[in-house]
């Protein structure tokens, strides 16, 4: 790669609005962090007003642009009215990084319809209705990132994950489609996705000794995931430096799969 083209993909986010479903807390705040540092103004998401506005509190107290839009991403008109107010006020999304979830952990007939809807209507509702709302104006502007987090349980499910696995099989399939749809007007779609990572929603499985154990057993590194470990990808994705990336799912797992 020659100068000239290091200069024309930067990985800076400088001028850009971004914004980040279920940042809060967890992968989503760790790359709400990366993307403000690089420059972004951040739109942090999140269900509840109080939380969000203390995010947006910590990152503009570092000097970073920030606004917060609390919203659940599985109401259409909550998520329709949330982006046309931040349309409104910033004037574009230019990255999207859906990330919000929930999980529940049960065996497969145990579900209800009701539960196994709540998991599904997060994962891949929406990211549905979020990236809907905000296509078009990436569509006129003739620019957009849209960056999914899925997970390695879409290609090795373990027991109690069937509602998470689908959603996330739907995710990544959604990436493909999105981006042989959206190629042409200059958006990429990708996705990451995690393994085990220490966050609020793996803590049940952080507490069981005997699954940590088997766990690391087959992490080369022998450790946990942190968020820090994934926002630098996300971070990448999102911006021009993979221009060129589209449709594709990075895997970050610390080489689990690998070893199995």
């Amino acid at each position: 790669m020659t100068s000239s083209s290091i200069e024309r993909a930067p990985l800076s986010l400088a001028g850009r609005v971004a914004l980040v479903t279920g940042a809060a807390r967890g992968i989503g705040w760790s790359i709400a962090q990366a993307a403000a540092a690089a420059g972004a103004h951040v739109v942090l998401n999140d269900l509840e007003p109080g939380p969000v506005a203390a995010r947006v509190a910590e990152l503009s107290a570092r000097g970073h642009g920030a606004s917060g839009a609390a919203f659940n991403v599985t109401c259409e008109a909550a998520v329709g009215a949330a982006m046309e107010e931040v349309l409104a006020r910033l004037g574009a999304v230019d990255i999207l990084v859906n990330n919000a979830g929930v999980q529940r952990r049960k065996m497969f007939h145990e579900f209800t319809y009701d539960e196994w809807r709540a998991v599904v209507d997060t994962h891949l509702n929406g990211a549905f209705l979020v990236t809907r709302a905000v296509v078009p104006r990436m569509m006129e502007r003739r620019y957009g990132r849209i960056v999914m987090l899925g997970s390695i349980a879409a290609r090795q499910p373990k027991p109690a994950l069937a509602a998470y696995a689908a959603a996330k099989g739907g995710v990544t399939s959604l990436v493909r489609a999105l981006a042989v749809e959206l190629g042409p007007h200059g958006i990429t779609c990708n996705a990451i996705a995690p393994g085990f990572i220490a966050t609020e929603f793996t803590r049940a499985l952080q507490d069981d000794e005997a699954f940590t154990r088997r766990m690391l057993d087959r992490v080369p590194g022998g450790r946990w995931g942190q968020p820090e470990d994934l926002a630098p990808a996300v971070l990448y994705l999102a911006s021009p430096a993979a221009a060129f990336v589209n449709g594709r799912v990075l895997t970050i797992d610390g080489g689990f799969l690998a070893a199995g």
